[in-house]
């Protein structure tokens, strides 16, 4: 079941008809993101594959029943892609690992018609992003 940030993002998207309106909330999804500090702009931190920087961070924290969940944080020096990482943490942030599996972003990402918008290298970036996010929750 998608968290209840990434279904008012779904809803949205589908609520604009036109790409460009759609790339706009997309960049204004990336404007809500908190700034990561300098400090967690690291090599260790950075996601490879991505044709734009963009550095995830995890730690864990709880549910309101006390259920270990994974906490992200994200980043990127460009702003579409601010927005495709806000998108993507909006996913899995707050969730069980054991959750992971049944979130399907890239299966969105092609029902939104963004698959079809972005670039090939944005695309691969998207995967490299979730690929991470979840290599991280192993």
């Amino acid at each position: 079941m998608p968290s209840p940030a990434l279904q008012d993002i779904v809803e949205n998207f589908e609520l604009l008809d036109d790409w460009d309106d759609r790339y706009r909330y997309l960049i204004e999804l990336g404007r809500t993101l908190e700034p990561l500090p300098e400090a967690a702009r690291t090599e260790a931190n950075r996601v490879r594959g991505c044709a734009s920087q963009v550095w995830l961070q995890a730690s864990v924290g709880h549910d309101a029943d006390g259920a270990e969940t994974m906490v992200l944080r994200g980043d990127s020096d460009a702003h579409i892609v601010r927005g495709l990482v806000a998108f993507v943490l909006a996913a899995y942030s707050g969730q069980k690992r054991a959750d992971f599996a049944g979130i399907d972003v890239m299966g969105l990402f092609t029902r939104l018609g963004l698959g079809q918008h972005l670039s090939p290298q944005r695309n691969n970036g998207v995967r490299a992003m979730v690929d991470r996010i979840k290599a991280m929750a192993a």
